[in-house]
C-alpha cells in the first residue's frame, strides 16, 4: 500500500513546477488528485486552464485519478467552488496542498499598491481561503462522527522567513504563511487536523526570475540536481501521510535536505522592577546592540 492510498488531495498551483511536481507524485503514492491552476503568468496576469488540464491528463494517463480545476484560490466564491469540486468528484477531501503564488518584485520605494495587494492576495489569502473551506467542511465531518486525520501543508519561502530585499510584498506574505500554519494547527487540532509548513528551494519559473540564480541553479552534468522542483515533493507527501508526526513546523528542503526551521523565540533580555527611561535603556541594551 502507497503512503497516500485512496487520499483526496487539493494541490493549488500544480500546473507547473513545485505544484505539478507534488500532483505528479501524490498520484503515485496512491492520492486522488485535484489539479488547481488558474494558468497565469508569473506576476499572476491571465489565465490558462491547458496547465492543470495537462497535469491531471498526465496522471489519468499513468492510471491515477485526478481533475482539473482552473479556480483562483485568492477569490472568496472560487476557494469554496474548489473545495465542493474535490467532494464532488471523489465523495471526501482528505488533503489542502496550498502552493500557489506569483511575483511582483520591488523595492519598497518604487513598489506600486497594486503590486503589494496582488502578492498579498495571491499568496496569503490564497492560503486562508482554500484552508478556510476545507476547514469548516472537516469541522461538520468530524461533528457527524466521520472525523479522521486531515493534513494541511502550506508553502512559504527563505525570502520571507530571512527577509530577502526587493521583495518586501512576497516576503510578508511568506513569513505570514507560517504563521498561519502555526495558528491553524492549534485552532483545528480538535478536529484532527495537522498543519504545517515547507520553505522549498527549487527551480521553478518564480525563483529562475530573480536576476543570478539561473546560473547558480542550472544542473551540472552528472551530479545530482539539487534544484529539481521533484527533491521536494517527499516532504509534501509525508506531512500529508495520515502517520505524520508533525504539526505546527516549518521544513525548509532542497535537494536531499530538510531542516526544521525553528519560530521566532525570545532572546536577550534586559529588566528592572520599575518603569525604564530613554536613557537607562540605551545604557541597558548597549551590549545586545553590540552582540546584534
Amino acid at each position: 500500500m502507497t503512503s497516500l492510498e485512496g487520499r483526496v488531495a487539493i494541490i493549488t498551483g500544480a500546473g507547473r513546477g513545485i505544484g505539478r511536481e507534488h500532483a505528479l507524485f501524490f498520484a503515485n503514492e496512491g492520492a486522488k488528485v485535484v489539479v488547481n491552476d488558474l494558468g497565469g503568468a508569473n506576476d499572476g496576469e491571465g489565465s490558462d486552464q491547458t496547465p492543470a488540464e495537462e497535469v491531471a491528463a498526465e496522471i489519468r494517463a499513468q492510471g491515477g485519478e485526478a481533475i482539473a480545476n482552473a479556480d483562483n484560490v485568492a477569490d472568496w466564491e472560487g476557494a469554496q467552488h474548489l473545495v465542493n469540486a474535490a467532494i464532488e468528484a471523489f465523495g471526501d477531501l482528505d488533503i489542502v496542498v496550498n502552493n500557489a503564488g506569483i511575483l511582483r518584485d520591488r523595492v519598497i520605494v518604487n513598489m506600486t499598491e497594486a503590486e503589494w495587494d496582488a502578492v498579498i492576495a495571491v499568496h496569503l489569502k490564497g492560503h486562508f481561503a482554500p484552508t478556510r473551506w476545507a476547514a469548516a467542511y472537516w469541522r461538520e465531518e468530524h461533528k457527524a462522527g466521520r472525523g479522521k486525520r486531515r493534513n494541511l501543508v502550506h508553502t512559504s519561502s527563505t525570502s520571507g522567513l530571512f527577509s530577502n530585499p526587493g521583495q518586501a510584498n512576497y516576503g510578508a506574505a511568506k513569513s505570514g504563511i507560517a504563521t498561519f500554519s502555526q495558528i491553524a494547527a492549534k485552532e483545528l487540532s480538535r478536529y484532527d487536523v495537522v498543519s504545517n509548513c515547507i520553505a522549498p528551494g527549487a527551480r521553478t519559473r518564480l525563483t529562475l526570475a530573480t536576476p543570478g540564480l539561473e546560473e547558480i541553479m542550472t544542473p551540472r552534468d552528472g551530479a545530482f540536481d539539487e534544484w529539481d522542483p521533484a527533491n521536494i515533493s517527499p516532504l509534501v507527501a509525508y506531512l500529508s501521510t495520515v502517520g505524520c508526526q508533525f504539526t505546527g513546523e516549518t521544513f525548509f528542503a532542497q535537494g536531499g535536505v530538510v531542516k526544521r526551521v525553528k519560530s521566532w523565540e525570545m532572546a536577550d533580555t534586559v529588566e528592572q522592577p520599575a518603569k525604564w527611561t530613554v536613557d537607562g535603556l540605551a545604557a541597558a541594551l548597549a551590549p545586545i546592540a553590540d552582540l546584534a
